[in-house]
């Protein structure tokens, strides 16, 4: 059967009620993302699930009517996301759509969005572009982005004189737009970027790009990439043994699925900004144990996010007392966000959710005291330095 037929209407969902049609009558949400690819552990099906719970929450109608969720696999490729987008927006009148773990995808379908007037929030793709030059009255990154990942960890390491970089990079917007961010910081920081080397997006082998690695001597390998890539890349530089050989190994883009795929034993010791960790407090173990329960998983930061934007969405519109994209929009940039996400997000003028990020350390297997005892919280950064500054900002509501 082809994909995206089957994707289209691969899985529909009402809160405790079992599968039904989107419908004009029902305020439907749509969840596209990688079903089935390299990004389906840190987004996919649990994505979808956690939609789920933040419809649970919320209750079952908002404005007098049912909420659904819908699901789709974009597979990677930007023209199967935008005409899935582009489907859901005319013939299943869906109301939002949600997740994009990939920025190829997410820019394709943030133009389908502006045209629709219909929301779009990106929970995991990372390019700056979604809030910078591409940025939409409608479209809302949630989770994290190439600066709130990149340019914290660049600028720690280059002030502690590792400061000589070398770049592993996914060939497509997001890992070009990561690349930059990290490069930046680093060069503000004082540090140089000795070179770069580009792989094809799930590439199973990463030996060649290793070994040019290897060879700069750079005192920094950083693998701008994720998912399924960034597994296999540490996995690969481990069999290297490019750690013992001097190098640190940087992976700003890592989620629990990540560490818990590679195991302590190979995972321990990397460093990384999260804007979520399921066991940071009260309110995100909350989240988490509803989680457990229907993936028997933690969930990650991505997966988080989408729990936290579809929860924020039901609540702008029931604020607006309307569907209507514009309407809710406004009311999304209007209201705090509060749930188990985070307690100190914000949406600004540029559709940026800003809100407390953390680096953290994978925890050594010693230190691990439970399953998905993963990591060491070792700082919150505050959102008003997490992201990169409205002041500075390229999208064109700002100005």
């Amino acid at each position: 059967m082809n994909r995206l037929i089957s994707s289209t209407f691969a899985l529909i969902l009402v809160s405790g009620l079992g599968p039904a049609k989107a419908g004009p009558d029902a305020i439907t949400v749509g969840v596209l993302n990688d079903l089935s690819g390299v990004y389906a552990d840190l987004g996919g099906p649990g994505s979808v699930a956690a939609a789920e719970i933040a419809v649970e929450e919320f209750g079952p109608t908002v404005i007098g009517k049912p909420i659904k969720v819908l699901s789709g696999d974009h597979q990677n490729k930007a023209d199967v996301g935008s005409q899935l987008a582009r489907r859901w927006f005319d013939v299943d009148h869906v109301d939002m759509v949600i997740d994009f773990p990939n920025s190829g995808v997410a820019l394709a379908v943030q133009e389908v969005a502006r045209a629709k007037k219909k929301i779009a929030i990106y929970s995991t793709a990372a390019t700056m572009d979604l809030t910078g030059k591409a940025c939409s009255p409608t479209g809302f990154q949630w989770t994290y982005d190439n600066y709130s990942n990149a340019a914290g960890v660049a600028s720690a390491l280059v002030k502690k004189g590792i400061d000589t970089w070398y770049f592993l990079t996914v060939d497509y917007a997001f890992g070009l737009s990561l690349e930059a961010e990290a490069s930046k910081a680093v060069k503000a920081a004082g540090g140089k970027v000795v070179g770069a080397a580009r792989h094809p997006l799930n590439t199973p082998d990463f030996s060649s790009f290793l070994l040019q690695a290897q060879s700069s001597k750079a005192k920094v390998i950083a693998f701008a990439n994720a998912g399924g890539d960034t597994v296999n890349a540490v996995k690969q530089a481990n069999e290297f043994q490019i750690v013992q050989g001097g190098q640190t190994i940087v992976t700003p883009v890592t989620f629990i699925t990540d560490v818990h795929s590679l195991g302590l034993q190979v995972a321990q010791g990397l460093t990384f900004v999260t804007g979520y960790y399921w066991d940071l407090n009260d309110q995100s173990r909350a989240f988490a144990e509803k989680f457990y329960k229907k993936r028997k998983a933690m969930p990650t930061m991505a997966q988080a996010g989408v729990y936290s934007g579809v929860l924020h969405y039901l609540k702008a519109v029931k604020e607006a007392g309307t569907d209507d994209g514009i309407a809710v929009a406004e009311k999304m940039r209007e209201l705090p966000v509060r749930d188990s996400f985070t307690q100190t997000g914000s949406v600004r003028a540029d559709g940026r959710m800003v809100h407390d990020m953390y680096l953290v350390e994978v925890k050594k297997p010693s230190e691990s005291k439970a399953p998905w005892d993963y990591y060491k919280v070792l700082a919150t950064i505050p959102a008003a330095e997490a992201f990169k500054p409205l002041a500075e900002s390229e999208c064109p509501l700002v100005k």
